[in-house]
């Protein structure tokens, strides 16, 4: 059954963008902070899982009617701003360094901070076209140090932030901030509060951040009572890996608007259970169309769908504190054979997806994070995976408003680095009207059938 028209294909155009580097300043907290030289902070396993050794980048644009030219500078702004914030945020002006049994901590040391870096650009806004479209060629808009390490995050700024002034008088901020340190609502809550500073020119933290990763240490013995299928070595046996990995992939962007999900939500609804969410539905739709246009063999292998469940709510005994920024992510994991997934109804994977996020309990975090404890994971694993990544909840437009509005844009920019990640975006700033950004990755000639397959339900 086809969709009526409400999924459209969005065009991320290739471009070069010209961007020059004029200064690089460490920004230190602008008070005192509760740490000296040689103190150390303990990270959970949930910020210290393989998972999350890595910095999200995310970009964030500003048109020229944003903001008065008059006023003072955008780069003054924003690390006056940044100085204040990092007074209660004092944890990202530190550094991540191992512990002797491959656990990571933040340590405090001279000449640390967070690093910004003011760049310019002597092309316009409007030569980069459609802004509100995630392109891959807007890295050089997000700073990276010369000859960097994939993965690098021991021994780095762990708050990286490049304003680059456009010539038409608009600007980008590129941010990259360490996933050790906080999940995306902790980034969220930080990013809220860099604003609010900016925009008042007075130090706001509201609600007031609480570090305490202590929270999170396991059990002693560690008890794992579930499989945790998600962090499981498996040798690829299918074709899936590797033809993402040696087809040069690319981006593709759908913008999905909110009558396909509820249409979808409908038919993926599963007769015998309660209502399922727009997220079931989305991710196993997703998952199919995507396994369907990649045409994976053996049709007996088992493939794996994994995405992270906010576990905030779920904590009860004890409850975490208003204001816990770190990682409160759990994920979940569902697995299928290649034919199950492809000839089966969507009705019976969206069970699926359902009862794995619904299994994400209080038990299963501790589980999780005793699991960790006992077999710390040490790489990623890609095997017959797809993780899907959502932000529909983040209030990331509402969050990044630093005095000069709402961003055109705010978010990721380039999935191809971990091409078996999809990541559901919020459809973007006033008049998106509940739409949202699908975006994933696929080798060329497997785009066209992933789109007939996502406008189409059987």
């Amino acid at each position: 059954m086809a969709a009526p028209p409400w999924v459209q294909e969005l065009h991320i155009p290739p471009m070069d963008i010209p961007v020059t580097i004029d200064s690089m300043v460490p920004i230190m907290p602008a008070g005192p902070i509760p740490t000296t030289h040689g103190d150390y902070l303990y990270l959970s396993n949930l910020d210290d899982v393989i998972g999350a050794r890595v910095f999200t980048p995310t970009v964030y644009f500003y048109q020229l009617d944003s903001f008065n030219s008059g006023d003072k500078p955008v780069m003054e702004v924003l690390r006056e701003a940044l100085s204040l914030v990092l007074i209660p945020y004092y944890p990202l002006s530190g550094r991540l360094r191992e512990t002797k049994n491959g656990k990571v901590e933040v340590f405090f040391g001279p000449e640390q901070g967070a690093l910004m870096v003011e760049a310019h650009s002597e092309i316009t806004l409007t030569s980069l076209g459609d802004i509100t479209v995630p392109n891959p060629a807007w890295e050089p808009l997000i700073y990276k140090f010369p000859n960097e390490e994939p993965y690098r995050v021991l021994d780095m700024p762990l708050l990286i932030a490049q304003v680059t002034l456009f010539k038409c008088g608009g600007f980008s901020l590129g941010l990259r901030l360490c996933h050790c340190i906080c999940d995306g609502l902790g980034a969220m809550q930080f990013l809220s509060s860099w604003a609010a500073t900016a925009k008042s020119g007075r130090l706001i933290a509201n609600p007031e951040p609480c570090w305490e990763r202590e929270f999170f240490r396991p059990r002693d013995p560690p008890i794992v009572k579930f499989p945790h299928l998600e962090f499981m070595k498996i040798d690829d046996g299918s074709s899936l890996t590797m033809t993402l990995w040696q087809s040069k992939p690319v981006q593709r962007c759908y913008r999905v608007s909110r009558e396909f999900q509820l249409w979808l939500k409908t038919r993926a609804q599963p007769d015998d259970m309660p209502a399922c969410s727009t997220f079931d539905a989305m991710a196993a739709h997703v998952w199919r169309s995507w396994v369907k246009a990649l045409d994976v063999k053996p049709v007996d292998y088992t493939l794996r769908l994994t995405f992270s469940v906010n576990s905030r709510q779920k904590l009860k005994n004890p409850p975490l504190k208003e204001g816990f920024y770190g990682n409160v992510l759990c994920l979940a994991c569902v697995t299928s054979t290649v034919s199950e997934l492809v000839q089966n109804r969507l009705s019976r994977t969206t069970r699926l997806v359902r009862e794995a996020r619904n299994g994400v309990s209080e038990e299963y975090v501790k589980s999780t994070v005793d699991y960790i404890e006992v077999d710390r994971p040490r790489r990623l694993e890609f095997g017959g995976k797809l993780t899907i990544t959502q932000w529909t909840r983040f209030s990331i437009y509402e969050s990044a408003d630093f005095g000069w509005g709402r961003p055109v844009y705010a978010g990721p920019i380039d999935l191809s680095p971990t091409p078996q990640v999809c990541v559901f975006l919020p459809g973007g700033a006033t008049g998106s009207n509940g739409s949202m950004l699908l975006c994933i990755c696929l080798p060329e000639n497997a785009t066209h059938k992933f789109t007939q397959f996502l406008c189409t339900i059987n």
